[in-house]
């Protein structure tokens, strides 16, 4: 059952583009959470729909819709490539991108509830002594939310993990750049007698989500969610 130099590379980009992923999607993620939680503006309900969009569309879609922004013609793609010098096609960058879109709405989910959670009353009271918004923010609301915040984040990185179907339609499968464990488990299953390989790959990818989860959880609880709350 040990893993062979292929495998570890796997492992190794997985790991990279789920990082990658969570940390590039964090900021947008905490944005939109904060304006879902605290913002009162026509086309909250609108924007709160999108953001949750890839939960419910079919993920080759989104790697449909990835390819037509973001691929060598497409308007986003056209500007990373020649203003910040980024390529997304057949890239394990693009592997990254198409895993923070389908991470986004689980980590905005997280995190809007940490920041609901938040009593108002304490900021109410910092505000009266006179606290600025930003020093009661620094040192009230991001503490307090902190927990659920970190939750988000950890979230976001098993589902990067388990991402297939939108990075091998906007990245296509190519081994030590866009192969990442769920592809290389799907095309071990292409290959007659590779049920050892699927296996182990399998046991690694069931031992790391349920990891993610498990902090995922405890971070949440701690969080305070509600007594016994969940984000899931």
């Amino acid at each position: 059952m040990a893993l062979n130099p292929e495998e570890w590379e796997v492992i190794a980009l997985s790991l990279k583009v789920s990082a990658v992923a969570v940390t590039a999607c964090l900021p947008v993620a905490f944005g939109l959470a904060w304006l879902l939680a605290r913002g009162r503006f026509p086309g909250r309900i609108l924007l709160d729909a999108l953001v949750h969009l890839p939960l419910v569309l079919p993920p080759v879609v989104i790697g449909w819709l990835l390819l037509l922004a973001f691929g060598n013609n497409g308007p986003a793609g056209r500007w990373f490539s020649e203003i910040m010098g980024i390529s997304f096609m057949f890239r394990w960058t693009g592997a990254a991108l198409a895993a923070a879109v389908m991470a986004l709405p689980l980590m905005v989910r997280a995190m809007r509830l940490s920041i609901e959670a938040v009593d108002h009353r304490l900021e109410q009271a910092a505000e009266t002594l006179g606290a600025s918004r930003a020093h009661i923010f620094a040192t009230i609301t991001l503490p307090l939310a902190l927990p659920g915040l970190l939750a988000g984040a950890v979230l976001g990185f098993a589902r990067s993990l388990g991402e297939f179907g939108a990075t091998i339609t906007f990245v296509s499968n190519i081994p030590g750049e866009t192969r990442t464990l769920p592809i290389a488990i799907y095309s071990a299953l292409q290959v007659p007698g590779s049920e050892v390989v699927v296996a182990r790959l399998s046991l690694i990818a069931v031992a790391l989500s349920l990891a993610a989860l498990v902090a995922s959880e405890v971070l949440t609880r701690r969080a305070g969610h509600g007594k016994g709350g969940h984000v899931l």
